[in-house]
């Protein structure tokens, strides 16, 4: 959520930053103002009212006092008048308050001004690409192919089960995915001073909100229902990522400096419906409902928090360097960032069979948008208490990182060799045909 505060004194800037992300913001941001000048307005007259109200109370006391009972009650009925007024006003103040809140919701997070200006992920910039792609003396197959031919995926059987859009992992590819898994939390807490968490599948409202995919991205989402009892359904909502419940784990907190940063890593399968969205339905693993993931979460002090954000995509590209995978690190531009973020980097990981990259990591500085929604703050030296800044990041998404590592690595004969970092898991170098 953006600071109010910003928009009221800074208005012009933050019109500039939301039309550099393409946001038809006029309407929205005079609505905001409009109704804020309102609040503080009725604000001020309900204290000056308060303070009438008080003046008389003690009027009253005076001439009751010295036995003037008429112009006491006098008084009384003017006191009970504020009263009425008082109560008046503060409805509307809850009113506005409420409509001002929606309004806020609804504002995407302000581009921080490094970021390129552009309109999609065409005018994404490259920050810097890792090794070649590999070179084979064959066709590569693509992954469909591969995981079928090597029974690591039952496509059909999935989609029997679920619907378009969900997998069946069998055999070594259930192994595979599980190991990827274990060696993602492993590399991040053991080596990159993560706290692993495990949190629940299932959030509520308010947690969905505080991280920015409600309202925005409603209609992506999987809601639950209780049992028959239709007065449950959208209490809880399956996760999208592990973000939604793991940066809320102090929403309402005020936390100790002395606690910062925080480094969290989870692991969580995510469930998105994405409504309307181009590619699901289709045969593979590019674009499905139900993904495994593990999420990297930091809650830091505002002026290190991008400094963290460099640490927190070196840590996701560690992930593919140890697979030994070709990749490139882009910038995303205004236009295609998401909703929450100020500053996003994205990991794409070459896909031979594909011909093309594959993103797998997007990380991510919110600065203290997310935290200002879920009312997080930290108490500083000065004893202040301040909103933290808070990042999140794929460390990765699996299911695409599976489609490189089975395309980059099969052979001549249809088998697969494992990654050296990998083989502890699977306990062997090489899927076989």
């Amino acid at each position: 959520m953006l600071d109010i505060k910003v928009i009221r004194e800074q208005p012009d800037f933050v019109r500039e930053r939301l039309a550099a992300r393409g946001v038809e913001d006029a309407v929205p941001i005079a609505e905001v103002l409009s109704l804020d000048e309102q609040r503080r307005k009725y604000l001020t007259e309900v204290e000056q009212l308060k303070a009438q109200r008080n003046r008389l109370s003690k009027e009253i006391g005076v001439l009751m006092g010295q036995k003037k009972t008429a112009e006491a009650d006098a008084k009384k009925i003017a006191t009970r008048e504020f009263g009425t007024r008082i109560a008046g006003l503060d409805k509307s103040v809850a009113e506005i308050e409420t409509s001002l809140q929606q309004n806020l919701l609804r504002l995407p997070n302000l581009p921080h001004t490094s970021v390129v200006v552009g309109k999609s992920a065409a005018d994404n910039p490259v920050v810097r690409v890792h090794g070649d792609p590999p070179v084979f003396t064959f066709k590569p197959k693509p992954h469909v192919e591969l995981c079928e031919s090597l029974k690591l995926i039952d496509f059909v059987r999935g989609a029997k089960l679920s619907g378009s859009g969900f997998l069946l992992y069998t055999n070594w590819g259930a192994r595979l995915e599980r190991g990827l898994i274990q060696f993602l939390i492993d590399l991040h807490t053991i080596e990159h001073g993560y706290t692993e968490v495990s949190p629940p599948y299932l959030v509520s409202r308010d947690c969905m909100t505080g991280v920015g995919q409600f309202p925005k991205f409603e209609d992506q989402a999987y809601a639950v229902q209780e049992g028959g009892d239709g007065s449950t359904l959208g209490r809880l909502y399956l996760v999208p990522t592990a973000e939604a419940p793991v940066a809320n784990i102090h929403r309402e907190e005020i936390l100790g400096e002395n606690q910062l940063p925080i480094y969290y890593c989870a692991y969580s399968p995510c469930f998105r419906a994405e409504a309307g969205a181009a590619g699901v339905g289709t045969r593979g693993m590019i674009r499905v409902h139900q993904f495994d993931k593990v999420e990297l979460i930091k809650i830091v002090k505002p002026e290190t928090s991008y400094d963290e954000l460099e640490k927190m995509v070196a840590n996701a590209e560690r992930v593919l360097q140890l697979l030994g995978l070709h990749y490139r690190v882009i910038q995303l531009c205004t236009g295609d960032m998401g909703f929450a973020s100020a500053m996003t980097y994205d990991i794409e990981v070459w896909s031979p069979g594909q011909g093309s990259y594959l993103e797998v990591s997007s990380c991510s500085n919110c600065e203290d948008f997310q935290a200002r929604r879920m009312n997080l703050r930290f108490k500083a030296g000065t004893g202040e208490n301040k909103f933290p800044h808070i990042l999140n990041g794929s460390g990765t998404a699996l299911a695409r990182l599976f489609v490189a590592l089975v395309e980059t690595y099969q052979q001549t004969d249809g088998s697969i060799t494992i990654p050296e970092k990998l083989q502890p898991y699977l306990k062997t170098d090489r899927i076989l045909a």
